[in-house]
């Protein structure tokens, strides 16, 4: 089993994007995060710049090109716009984690190597995820610099005025695949990190009046990993996966699940700092949310403030909210979460009330109809 190797957790998501120094002001300036780290010319990386941005035990790297000759940013985001291209796992023991994986048939990417500098070393490698992701196995245990080899502290420290949100870690990453693809998918998953499938979504158990998808979670056995991957299901209009699909040019990483101690102050301030967020539900669900009794510490009417949508999970429930795409393409988005007395699920109840604030977007788009 892989826990035998010692997998920790989620470690940094990594962006390809077409301005880094653009999207990392936005994640200063939207999310409260910080510059902590810097790779480019000024480093001794000549083809392109990184920024790599923390905030509690959150973990971001921001990466553009500044070669056309760096095809493999600039091959990305022609294709697929900005978004996701891999995230890590931080692992005790990267060699044993990449060769276990690809021995249960995972697609190498890249085999394990030490990246060194004066500060010490750094362990990585990858295998493939969906079409153009990445998963990495990294071990920094050896290295006493800010992130890896390549990075020092940043050029120049712009302070810029946000109001706190108080983000905490990666809850879950959420995967969008073509019809057929979920369950290969998941197997790949389960077999190459030794994962299990936790909760599955059929024909019926996810849609709305006009449109509908399939869904997996895959997990560890210790819950430190959680990646749901959903999958189109025929409806009478075009679903979110459907879309994600069509402008995103093929299957890939949808959004980024965020902890939080509290949501509402988080929502509050996130929304301050201009993060947008889909729709409302309707009144009625806060209504219906009363009538339920649930024991909710929140205020209800604070939820309905915020449009924070609610779902009972086991022996405790869950607080969630999605933004809006934050590129230009309606691709990828983040989720922000709090799970309450040990809540473990991803707010089942909440599907339809989501969806159709997801469908009133695509409406505005122009998206919700097959043509």
């Amino acid at each position: 089993m892989i826990s035998n190797i010692g997998v920790r957790g989620y470690h940094y998501v990594e962006f390809y994007t077409g301005s880094a120094k653009m999207w990392a002001y936005w994640f200063c300036k939207a999310f409260s995060m910080q510059v902590t780290g810097y790779a480019g010319p000024e480093t001794g990386v000549k083809d392109r710049v990184s920024y790599f941005l923390t905030l509690n035990n959150l973990k971001f790297i921001i990466t553009s090109a500044t070669k056309p000759s760096t095809y493999d940013v600039y091959g990305f985001i022609e294709k697929h716009g900005d978004g996701v291209k891999r995230w890590s796992l931080e692992v005790d023991d990267v060699s044993a984690a990449y060769h276990y994986a690809v021995e249960h048939f995972a697609i190498p990417v890249r085999s394990p190597r030490k990246i060194e500098d004066e500060l010490g070393y750094v362990e990585e490698a990858a295998i493939k995820l969906y079409d153009d992701a990445e998963i990495v196995f990294f071990n920094k245990d050896n290295y006493t610099g800010i992130i890896k080899p390549g990075f020092r502290a940043p050029v120049s420290k712009i302070t810029i005025e946000t109001n706190p949100t108080n983000l905490q870690q990666v809850d879950h990453i959420v995967g969008n695949v073509r019809i057929n693809e979920m369950n290969m998918w998941a197997n790949y998953l389960n077999n190459a990190l030794a994962l299990e499938t936790f909760i599955e979504f059929g024909p019926g158990d996810i849609s709305t009046k006009y449109s509908a998808l399939l869904s997996k979670v895959v997990r560890s056995p210790d819950k430190k990993i959680r990646n749901p991957i959903n999958e189109p299901f025929e409806g009478m209009k075009k679903s979110q996966i459907e879309e994600y699909i069509d402008e995103y040019l093929g299957s890939g990483i949808q959004h980024v699940a965020i902890t939080t101690e509290n949501i509402i102050e988080t929502i509050g301030n996130l929304r301050k700092n201009g993060v947008e967020f889909l729709p409302h539900p309707p009144d009625t669900y806060y209504e219906m949310l009363k009538e339920k009794g649930w024991e909710v510490t929140e205020d209800i009417e604070e939820l309905k403030k915020h449009g924070i949508l609610c779902d009972l999970e086991g022996t405790g429930y869950l607080l969630q909210l999605f933004t809006k795409p934050i590129g230009d393409r309606p691709t990828f988005f983040f989720e922000i979460i709090q799970r309450c007395k040990g809540a473990e699920g991803f707010g089942r109840g909440n599907f339809q009330a989501l969806f159709e604030s997801i469908e009133r977007d695509q409406v505005l788009r122009g998206n919700f109809d097959r043509e």
